[in-house]
């Protein structure tokens, strides 16, 4: 779904980092507890509990009406926050969302979403668009039910797409006491979910990039199949099965008998549809916005990370033509947290935009690390090769980099080892000499 931002802390910063940190000292509104917080171990898996009140549907008879009504809501939501009941850490758990809206109006959520993000201590990254949410977050049960609540509080974005992912007791151990600490403000090392103290809230075009104004999964998206219902249909030797993700993603797992459309960017999906279905030799065109064409294409079945690309992409592919398309409701996640590995037709690991990189069945955490260099999953005979240095490249950027580009790489590497920031302790303030000559220097006038 959503990119974050990788910290790359080495192993033994951030052991270093757990052994000589503090406990956790709680913020003042951080809950201690929350529905059923105690119980995601393994793959225990309870859902998110919501106020019955969010159920009720609220009728908005124009767009001045749905803006009063979400400035009601956010004023409601966001200046009723609980102070903290008690000292025990909560259990954490990470949450990916969206939900394609019609939301002129999103800048006006950023603020008030993201300081109750921050007093709540979840973490993780969130675009708003003119075409609804999309993010990742991080949190103890209880903040992420109040964040999720919240956001659902304006009638557009209720029923949000959900799909909940469980943190391991080595990774909350890491989160809350390499990180939760006042004498340790950054992140707790490599193997925490998301950096424990940041949320990032952004305003953007599209919640997920294709580029194309004119395709509007508001409008019209395919058909969705379960889980479940999965194996089946892309059993069938009539159906062309397409994984939506880019090259780095596809590399580390897949669907049996998939379609690798090595896209890099999803931007360029569309020209991929184009040039593989050769749509304009098949005398494809737009008419009236409709478009029209012989019944030569294939039926299609698609999948993703967690279905938000596939809303898109099948939109895409109706409005060229496409009788048939089918998209894995959930995405990969689901489909990895609800079918038993002996079924599965899934072969690999599954690529994830947070510091876990990687997950397997059962949502169990992946055996893939990041590259610092280029942001793209590696292995442990990758970090065998040659071209690998940590921090800098590996086999799959090594070659794209100029020798300046890998020593600039390098000098920022020292310094997160150094001081746990680019940029050394003074980032952000003036250099003490800085300050000392000016002070001296307005003494001489």
């Amino acid at each position: 779904m959503l990119r974050f931002c990788h910290w790359r802390f080495p192993p033994s910063l951030a052991a270093g980092r757990m052994l000589f940190s503090s406990p956790p000292s709680l913020h003042s509104s951080f809950s201690g507890g929350g529905a059923n917080s105690s119980s995601i171990v393994g793959n225990s898996k309870p859902e998110l509990l919501f106020p019955q009140s969010l159920k009720s549907t609220v009728v908005c008879s124009n767009a001045e009406a749905i803006r009063q009504n979400m400035s009601t809501n956010n004023s409601q939501c966001f200046s009723s926050r609980q102070e903290a009941s008690g000292s025990d850490v909560s259990s954490l758990v990470v949450v990916s969302f969206y939900k394609f809206a019609d939301f002129p109006d999103h800048a006006d959520l950023r603020k008030p979403l993201k300081d109750l993000c921050e007093e709540l201590r979840v973490s993780g990254g969130i675009i708003l668009a003119p075409e609804g949410i999309n993010g990742s977050i991080c949190g103890s049960r209880e903040s992420v039910e109040r964040v999720l609540a919240c956001i659902q509080r304006d009638v557009r974005l209720n029923g949000l797409r959900q799909v909940e992912t469980p943190v391991s007791p080595e990774q909350e151990a890491i989160h809350h006491y390499g990180g939760h600490s006042t004498s340790s403000p950054l992140a707790a090392g490599e193997d925490a979910p998301f950096r424990w103290d940041h949320v990032r809230v952004k305003l953007k075009k599209e919640i997920v990039t294709l580029g194309m104004p004119s395709v509007s999964p508001i409008e019209r998206v395919g058909t969705y199949v379960s889980p479940e219902e999965w194996n089946d249909l892309i059993s069938d030797p009539e159906i062309v099965v397409i994984d939506v993700r880019n090259t780095y993603e596809t590399r580390i797992g897949k669907f049996k008998g998939a379609v690798d459309p090595c896209t890099t960017a999803f931007r360029h999906f569309p020209s991929w549809v184009e040039d593989q279905f050769a749509l304009k030799q098949q005398g494809i065109v737009e008419k009236e916005g409709k478009a029209e064409k012989a019944n030569t294409l294939p039926r299609i079945a698609m999948y993703c990370t967690g279905g938000i690309r596939c809303e898109k992409a099948s939109s895409l592919l109706l409005s060229q033509g496409f009788k048939e398309v089918y998209h894995l409701k959930g995405g990969i996640l689901k489909y990895l947290e609800e079918v038993p590995k002996t079924e599965s037709l899934w072969e690999g690991e599954c690529f994830v935009f947070d510091k876990r990189v990687s997950v397997e069945h059962g949502l169990a955490q992946g055996t893939h690390k990041l590259c610092y260099g280029c942001k793209q999953p590696i292995s442990d005979e990758d970090m065998e090769a040659t071209e690998y240095e940590y921090g800098v490249s590996c086999p799959y950027c090594y070659s794209e980099k100029s020798e300046e580009e890998k020593e600039r790489a390098r000098a920022r590497q020292t310094q997160f080892e150094e001081w746990g920031v680019i940029g050394g302790p003074d980032k952000g303030r003036r250099p003490a000499s800085a300050a000392k000559s000016d002070s001296q220097s307005k003494k001489e006038q």
